[in-house]
C-alpha cells in the first residue's frame, strides 16, 4: 500500500469480480436460455415461488396417505393445540430456597430463579425432603409432594381443579358369576312342590278306598 493515499492509486482491499449478466447474449457466456434449460415449468418466470411440498399439481403425498388417528385428535397423544405443558418444581428446591413460614407463588419462585416465567403452568412434584411449614400455591402437584407439604405443617393451594379421570373400561364378556346359595335356595321350592302333589294323591287314594 502506498504511503498517500489519492484517488489515483486508491482501490479495494479484495480485487471485485463482476457478476455473471445473464441473458445478455452469446458472448456472455450465460445467453440464449441464461441457465435454464430448455422449456418445462422451471423455465418460465415466477416459476421458483412454489410453496413447499407442492408436486406440480399431482395428489400431493400428505393427501395420498392414509387418514387415521394422529396428534390433532384429543383421545390420542396431545400435540399441537391439545397438548399441555407444566414447568416442575421439586420439594427439595423450595427447602433449599425459601424460609420457614414463607410464602410460595408462581411470582416467587421467578424471583428465586426457579422458573422462568408465569406464562406456563407450576406443578409441584415430592422430590426430596421438606421440613420447613410453607403456604405453597401452585397451579397443580403430585399427591406425594402434597403428603410432604402437610407433613411439614404448611398449606398447599391448587390454582387450577384437577381434572377428573375417566374410569377405565371393563373387558366385555366377563360377567361375574352367580352364587351357588342363591341357585340352591331357588331350587329348593321346586323339589317340595313334586313331594307335597304325591303326598295328596296318596290321601285321595287312601279315602276313595
Amino acid at each position: 500500500m502506498p504511503d498517500d493515499l489519492n484517488l489515483s492509486n486508491l482501490k479495494p482491499a479484495q480485487a471485485r469480480k463482476d457478476r455473471k449478466r445473464i441473458g445478455r447474449g452469446l458472448g456472455s457466456g450465460k445467453g440464449r436460455y441464461s441457465g435454464r434449460g430448455l422449456k418445462g415449468q422451471k423455465s418460465r418466470s415466477g416459476s421458483h415461488k412454489m410453496r413447499p411440498g407442492f408436486e406440480g399439481g399431482q395428489n400431493p403425498l400428505y393427501m395420498r396417505l392414509g387418514k387415521q388417528r394422529g396428534p390433532y385428535s384429543k383421545d390420542a397423544m396431545p400435540m399441537g393445540p391439545h397438548r399441555t405443558s407444566t414447568q416442575p418444581v421439586n420439594v427439595a428446591a423450595l427447602e433449599e430456597r425459601f424460609d420457614a413460614g414463607a410464602e410460595v407463588t408462581p411470582e416467587t419462585l421467578v424471583e428465586k430463579g426457579l422458573v422462568r416465567n408465569t406464562r406456563v403452568d407450576v406443578k409441584l412434584l415430592g422430590q426430596g425432603d421438606l421440613s420447613k411449614e410453607l403456604s405453597i400455591t401452585v397451579h397443580a402437584a403430585s399427591a406425594s409432594a402434597r403428603e410432604k407439604v402437610e407433613a411439614a405443617g404448611g398449606s398447599l393451594t391448587l390454582l387450577r381443579e384437577p381434572k377428573e379421570r375417566r374410569p377405565k373400561r371393563k373387558p366385555q364378556g366377563t360377567a361375574p358369576p352367580e352364587p351357588e346359595a342363591e341357585a340352591d335356595e331357588t331350587a329348593e321350592p321346586d323339589e317340595a312342590e313334586p313331594e307335597a302333589e304325591e303326598a295328596g294323591t296318596e290321601a285321595e287314594e287312601g279315602e276313595e278306598g
